[in-house]
């Protein structure tokens, strides 16, 4: 049985920084006024700058969007291009802080630079494909023609785990279909945020086209509450998202777009190759420290090669380097973002371990005062009740399952939906498991980390509202506009009109048919074309 436990891992993160507050006279509110993020390894500062007011740049991005809006695509994918070579030209500068202010191993953070920038061309071909400018089939001496037209000012918020991928993915299409932004990064990483908008500023997109609000919680509820915004573009957790969801429960008039997490299960079947096997198992659960929305939190293992296959993975687990970003040599995991979670993490293991859970590989915490984990594995099948949440770490937990249908029975068993992943089987098997599976990523002898960035990426159930990102974020950030079209009007009432004295139903139907001729042939000469630009409203 699954439950929710709201006391092991229901978490509500606090920043990896420092918020400093100036305490007003009885009556007011504590009100924050420094903003201070330190490297989650070290403790050393980072960055530190104040927070912003959520009313001031949301006017700033609605003043700057009719401009914006009105420029020409090819003006707009100019300035884009610019930022994607500026980031590239850049590559180990951004690294360097990404890798710094979450963690993660330098290597990592330089393939999420890389993934960024290949980022800006795959939503231009994207845009292109999904929101382009095409005439439709009509009626006869009509042309309906297909166009789309930005939202207006949209807020993004994203997390910390991927502090320039995340928004970029956002903030790419929204740009490329007209649209301005204000930009709240994670509480946990304001330096790259920040870094990320002055990339932006150097590519030449206009100032206010592109707003950054420093702050916590309590700015971000306030953007997605604001009144100038279209819509809100959001990545994060499923507790924050079932937050805004209920926030926007009563604005049918504004876009909700939700990224949410997930207990992504892996399942290991009939395989030969227990090290490869082992090998996806650890890159699923344990990269990037866990600390990915599609990372592994369930390994469903067949019983007949249970424990051979788990001693193989501990072994694995129990070489891998754990150390700072920048150490060498390089280590394959870092610290987790701060304190907190790492104190949430680890008391969830001993929590799952008195509610029944067996410990395979203990988690543990081997440099006092910084985040640092080990890798935890428990073994869970036993356990009368077992969470359904997402324990945002290097915590696996393993059900043991007799045959497959029982194995798919239990990937599904949760209430998320984000990504699963089958290793070993038969082709027959995968086809069982891909038709039988609610996940909006479904792997065969692939990590449930493996993604294309050509491709969308979204889950079901509490694992979003069924409005993916990636490939398919430009849909969240332009809607569609269909005209019917005539250079003049022409138009008959041939139905329930007394007869003209001067012209016969004959006659008008005669005039008729010969306007409906000469505009099929004027359509005839015309290029197949339809004008990108829109007409100003």
């Amino acid at each position: 049985m699954v439950k929710n436990f709201s006391t092991i891992g229901g978490y509500c993160l606090q920043h990896n920084g420092l918020l400093r507050s100036l305490k007003l006279s009885d009556g007011q509110r504590e009100e924050l006024t420094e903003f201070i993020s330190y490297e989650p390894a070290t403790g050393a500062e980072l960055w530190r700058g104040p927070p912003g007011v959520a009313d001031l740049e949301v006017t700033a991005a609605r003043d700057a969007w009719p401009q914006w809006a009105a420029r020409p695509l090819n003006e707009r994918l100019e300035r884009i291009r610019a930022l994607g070579n500026r980031m590239r030209a850049d590559t180990d500068k951004i690294a360097d802080l990404i890798a710094r202010e979450t963690g993660k191993p330098l290597w990592e953070a330089r393939r999420e630079v890389e993934a960024a920038v290949s980022k800006v061309n795959i939503s231009i071909t994207a845009y292109a494909e999904r929101s382009s400018q095409r005439r439709i089939n009509g009626k006869p001496g009509k042309r309906t023609a297909l166009r789309h037209k930005p939202l207006g000012v949209l807020g993004v918020l994203t997390g910390f785990s991927e502090p320039v991928l995340s928004p970029v993915s956002h903030i790419v299409p929204a740009l490329i279909a007209g649209n301005s932004i204000v930009f709240k990064p994670s509480e946990k990483t304001p330096a790259t945020g920040q870094l990320l908008i002055d990339y932006v500023r150097r590519a030449g997109i206009p100032e206010g086209v592109v707003r950054i609000l420093q702050g916590d919680g309590k700015a971000g509820r306030a953007l997605a509450g604001h009144p100038g915004i279209e819509g809100l573009l959001f990545t994060g957790s499923t507790r924050t998202g079932i937050a805004l969801h209920k926030q926007f429960s009563n604005r049918p008039d504004k876009l909700l777009s939700l990224e949410l997490g997930g207990n992504n299960p892996v399942i290991v079947w009939d395989n030969t190759d227990l090290h490869s096997s082992a090998v996806l198992v650890i890159n699923s659960a344990f990269t990037s420290a866990g600390q990915n929305c599609t990372s592994a939190r369930r390994l469903i293992i067949k019983d007949d090669i249970y424990e051979p296959f788990l001693e193989e993975v501990k072994r694995l687990a129990d070489r891998l380097i754990i150390g700072e970003p920048l150490s060498d040599p390089a280590p394959f995991m870092g610290p987790l973002i701060d304190n907190d979670a790492a104190d949430i993490l680890t008391e969830s293991f001993v929590a799952l371990m008195s509610h029944g859970g067996k410990p395979i590989k203990h988690m543990a915490r081997p440099i006092e005062g910084r985040p640092f984990v080990t890798p935890g594995i428990i073994d869970v099948t036993n356990m009368v009740e077992r969470p359904d949440i997402e324990l945002f770490g290097p915590l696996l937990q393993v059900v043991r399952a007799p045959d497959f249908e029982r194995a798919i029975d239990e990937a599904n068993n949760t209430n998320f939906g984000l990504s699963a992943a089958l290793i070993g089987g038969t082709a027959q098997q995968y086809d069982e498991f891909w038709a039988n599976s609610r996940a909006g990523i479904v792997n065969w002898n692939a990590a449930t980390t493996a993604k294309s960035d050509a491709a969308p990426l979204g889950g079901v159930g509490m694992s979003g509202n069924h409005r993916p990102g990636a490939y398919y974020a430009t849909d969240n950030c332009a809607y569609p506009v269909v005209s019917s079209e005539s250079e003049v009007p022409k138009a008959m009432v041939g139905i329930g009109l007394k007869e003209d004295e001067f012209n016969s139903p004959k006659e008008q139907f005669e005039q008729i048919i010969s306007s409906v001729n000469a505009a099929h042939e004027d359509e005839a000469a015309a290029p197949d074309e339809v004008s990108a630009q829109v007409p100003a409203e």
